[in-house]
């Protein structure tokens, strides 16, 4: 709904997008909506994007992802 800011994408097909980038200067379609981790299944017929849970504790109200990366050990 208001984007993703960037892709990571695993050797096995699993993709996860961070959404709700705030940076000044550029227009925020969700200004008062904290960001977002999803994860999408490529290998489904029909992937969708499913929002992660952010664990209890995490100070969700400032999340503002910029970038993802993953490590495959």
């Amino acid at each position: 709904e208001t984007g993703s800011e960037d892709i990571d994408i695993l050797p096995n097909g699993l993709a996860f997008i961070s959404s709700g980038l705030k940076y000044p200067g550029l227009k925020s379609f969700a200004p008062d909506k904290p960001g977002e981790i999803f994860l999408m299944d490529l290998n489904e017929d029909n992937p969708r994007a499913v929002e992660l849970r952010i664990s209890r504790g995490f100070d969700l109200a400032s999340f503002n992802p910029h970038g993802i990366s993953t490590f495959v050990d």
